[in-house]
């Protein structure tokens, strides 16, 4: 990937955490452990990937991506309001009661493809929306957000069987294997692994990033998705839990907590010397 490309995602990456964080120490509450991780990933997305435009949300030929871990909906919305798909002003207001971005996605909202949140369903979506594509020969193409604690749902796997079955090579999963969910790490809750081994077996092409942070291993992951045919791809991505505000990684506590004010100045310091270092 082209330097000043990588290091424009690398700063849009930092201002989606700074969304993040904005929204969840407003809200006093929600997730955003699990949302820091997929920060790089949302933001590869809509910045390098997905054919989408802020001005026509609905546009038929769009791409499509279902958030199916949709208690991680900061990230996401933080990715569309630096996309442009509303103001980052509406971040303030998340999960206040009449406000446009609730706790977890909501159709409703621009930008929004599915409603989500009862994990394992929205793969399930995703799979639909891919079919459809399909049928009605839509150039569109399809990408799920899974967690990795999510594919302990049985769901995942009737999706997964379907969506080789009708060789739905306009799907794309991407699963964040942060290795932690609400009760602890997932190899000791009810340990998902191996996944590769699963999504094949289930006949999948499996694409394994050992670093989600890195803009040039999702680069190339994406471009080797694309050049697949006959069947769907699932890009399982090793990332950090609460990636890139040090006393937030790699801890279980911020799945569903908010962090208080002390907390919120000491990430969005460290945040703002990030961005710093990548404008010198």
């Amino acid at each position: 990937m082209d330097e000043m490309i990588r290091k424009k995602l690398q700063a849009i990456a930092c201002r989606v955490r700074m969304g993040v964080l904005t929204g969840t120490f407003h809200a006093k509450s929600g997730h955003p452990g699990g949302s820091l991780s997929i920060a790089e990933l949302v933001t590869y997305l809509y910045f390098a990937r997905m054919h989408v435009d802020p001005k026509q949300p609905d546009m038929p030929d769009r791409d499509r991506l279902v958030l199916s871990k949709g208690h991680c909906a900061p990230a996401l919305y933080a990715a569309l309001a630096e996309r442009g798909f509303f103001p980052p002003s509406e971040l303030e207001h998340l999960r206040q009661i009449g406000a446009m971005l609730q706790g977890h996605p909501c159709i409703q909202t621009p930008g929004v493809d599915m409603s989500s949140g009862s994990l394992g369903q929205g793969i399930s979506a995703a799979c639909g929306m891919a079919l459809a594509g399909k049928l009605n020969h839509a150039p569109y193409h399809v990408y799920a957000i899974l967690g990795d604690g999510e594919v302990e749902e049985g769901q995942v796997w009737e999706a997964a069987m379907f969506a080789a079955h009708y060789q739905l090579d306009n799907l794309t999963a991407i699963v964040d294997i942060n290795g932690l969910q609400i009760d602890g790490r997932i190899t000791e809750v009810c340990s998902p692994e191996p996944i590769d081994e699963k999504f094949r077996a289930f006949g999948w092409h499996v694409i394994c990033v050992d670093d989600a942070h890195d803009f040039d291993k999702l680069d190339a992951a994406f471009k080797e998705a694309e050049t697949i045919t006959g069947k769907p791809v699932a890009i399982l991505q090793r990332s950090i839990k609460g990636k890139g505000v040090s006393f937030m990684e790699d801890q279980v506590s911020w799945h569903g907590s908010a962090p208080n004010a002390e907390q919120y100045a000491q990430a969005m310091d460290e945040l703002n010397a990030a961005l710093a270092a990548l404008e010198v």
